[in-house]
């Protein structure tokens, strides 16, 4: 709900600035293209496209077809209901994906044993677990407008970091036209719906990024409950040592709360305080 209520207010918000008579009809255009999730190639369509993954090699799939089925077998679902998709990425896990596409880095695929494989696999299958598929699609659907605005926050946030003058002037040139822009709709809008969604883009960010470390933190929690708390935590460890970054060591504060996925040290923290004592 947050990020359908975030895209909507983004949509609104770009239908309110383009002055368009008939806005309320795209918008209604907009829920209405849900529809068509519903459809498999379209989901293949987001997997390839939109996440970057790729459909393993026959290899790759004889790899992972024993490991999966073991995963499956112990969560209790059926194997064949999802399909597994490799992100060519040395992260210790994929991007979290909606729908029936299961991700798993390449790193992941080519370092790990098979037993820390398996507990990657399950962190992933654990983004699928906390509810129905199609919702899960649904939602990631209409969080789309409200993804693509946090992308462009962060973008214009590393802008600023890497070259601090031309990231002030472009920033200070958007910053000034938006105030203009709310400054008249304050002055000749009727009411006070369209005012308020301007408040967005200073609002929505840091509780989307928010919802994206407690999905990530979730999975790690379900992946435990299965059995795989311990070896996952083995699995963060063994990335980090390979990546040669020390675990207790996090970013800087606004890093943290504008980043969609937790620290290693917030995951490995999270699980320890699951794990049974000694």
């Amino acid at each position: 709900m947050p990020w359908f209520f975030w895209s909507f207010a983004v949509v609104s918000w770009i239908v309110g600035l383009i002055g368009f008579g008939w806005g309320w009809l795209l918008v209604l255009l907009w829920i209405a293209s849900g529809a068509v999730v519903f459809l498999r190639p379209v989901e293949d369509m987001l997997a390839r496209y939109l996440f970057r993954l790729r459909q393993p090699t026959l290899i790759e799939e004889q790899r992972l077809r024993p490991i999966w089925g073991q995963l499956t077998a112990r969560a209790g679902v059926r194997g064949d209901r999802y399909a597994i998709w490799i992100q060519e990425s040395d992260e210790a896990n994929a991007t979290p994906t909606p729908g029936h596409v299961v991700g798993v880095t390449q790193w992941a695929l080519y370092t790990l044993p098979p037993s820390h494989l398996e507990a990657a696999l399950a962190s992933e299958l654990g983004h699928h677990l906390g509810g129905r598929d199609w919702l899960s699609l649904l939602s990631f659907w209409y969080s789309i407008p409200a993804r693509c605005a946090l992308i462009g926050v962060r973008a214009l946030g590393r802008l600023m970091k890497a070259v601090p003058a031309v990231g002030c002037v472009v920033i200070g040139f958007l910053l000034i036209g938006y105030l203009g822009v709310l400054l008249a709709v304050l002055t000749f809008g009727d009411s006070l719906t369209l005012p308020l969604l301007f408040l967005t883009p200073f609002v929505a960010p840091p509780i989307l990024a928010w919802l994206g470390r407690r999905e990530v933190l979730q999975a790690d929690r379900r992946a435990a409950m299965m059995g795989y708390g311990a070896t996952l935590i083995q699995v963060l460890y063994g990335w980090q040592f390979q990546h040669q970054q020390m675990l207790g060591r996090d970013a800087n504060r606004r890093s943290q709360v504008m980043s969609s996925s937790p620290s290693p040290a917030e995951r490995v923290r999270a699980l320890e305080q699951l794990q049974p004592p000694a």
